[in-house]
């Protein structure tokens, strides 16, 4: 019997996330009939390395945020020769980095929205755009720390003095229209999902709150739009190097009629695993269940070393 080690919780603003992505995927797969090693991740590297040890057949990373989806923790298992699921090191650190990961995407032709890098104190003095725009870390998940700045909005002095981000901070121009995403399974895209947030912003809550969005799959977009998602979201899987599954999220621009614009917004390299995910959703709309989609994951994992 194949012995698979979790790793959830991690030190990342998203450890909660993690917790709960590592309860489901563990559940799942016992199912499977793996055996299966919960390891609550913390601060503490060495006690990781000794959890490890003797090395499980597979790691199983449901970590989400920094140092779980941005090549650190794939860096440590490429060391120790463990394989482990979802992307290596280079795609994570690279998809991760949403500066790097449009200039990536821009290169392969693909639809990214007009952005810039700015020191966040700047922000306090001026526009880096014209409003609408975003406002958001240049290397976390799971919508932490994004906000919109629309016309007449006074709230900057407030983002700023409460940035805790580092000292640079992603302004991109505000792209109308709704939220669809689409997972991509070994290449392969899987689905178009549009995601209709109660409050109107696709943020943590409505990322992980029970009635915090609704999901609506297949995406009622125009089959021209809807046939351009799948091929973009494979694309951006294939430009970064990904492996496993992803998921790429976007704004479909549909204000003057569709078909409409497709902007790719960035890729996730380590899709939610929760009650309340995408991904599992789309796999189970091609006939995936969740054990055979986790258990698909640990028979494609891999490592560099």
């Amino acid at each position: 019997m194949k012995r698979v080690a979790v790793l959830q919780g991690g030190i990342s603003p998203e450890r909660e996330v993690s917790l709960s992505s590592g309860e489901q995927v563990s559940v799942a797969l016992r199912e499977a009939g793996f055996d299966v090693v919960p390891i609550t991740v913390g601060e503490d590297l060495p006690a990781l390395i000794a959890a490890l040890t003797p090395p499980p057949d597979v790691v199983f990373n449901a970590l989400h945020g920094r140092f779980g989806e941005d090549g650190a923790i794939q860096g440590v298992l490429d060391w120790l020769g463990i394989p482990y699921t979802h992307s290596g090191v280079r795609a994570s650190a690279l998809a991760m980095d949403k500066v790097a990961a449009k200039a990536a995407f821009a290169s392969a032709e693909l639809p990214v929205a007009r952005h810039v890098l700015v020191d966040i104190e700047s922000l306090a003095h001026e526009d880096p755009m014209k409003r609408p725009f975003v406002v958001k870390p240049p290397n976390q998940g799971s919508s932490v720390g994004v906000a919109f700045i629309h016309s007449g909005d006074n709230r900057i002095a407030e983002i700023v003095e409460g940035w805790r981000f580092g000292p640079l901070a992603l302004v991109e121009e505000f792209i109308p229209g709704r939220e669809i995403t689409v997972g991509v399974m070994g290449g392969e895209p899987l689905a178009v999902t549009e995601i209709r947030p109660a409050d109107g912003f696709y943020d943590y809550e409505a990322k992980y709150a029970p009635g915090g969005s609704r999901h609506v799959i297949p995406a009622p977009i125009h089959p021209a739009a809807y046939a351009e998602a799948l091929e973009i979201a494979a694309a951006a899987h294939r430009t970064l190097g990904c492996r496993g599954a992803s998921r790429a999220d976007f704004r479909y621009d549909d204000t003057a009629g569709e078909p409409g614009r497709l902007v790719l917004l960035e890729i996730n390299t380590q899709p939610g695993l929760t009650p309340t995910s995408l991904l599992p959703e789309q796999a189970a709309h091609r006939g995936i269940s969740f054990p055979d989609l986790c258990a698909w994951m640990v028979e494609n994992a891999a490592c560099r070393a």
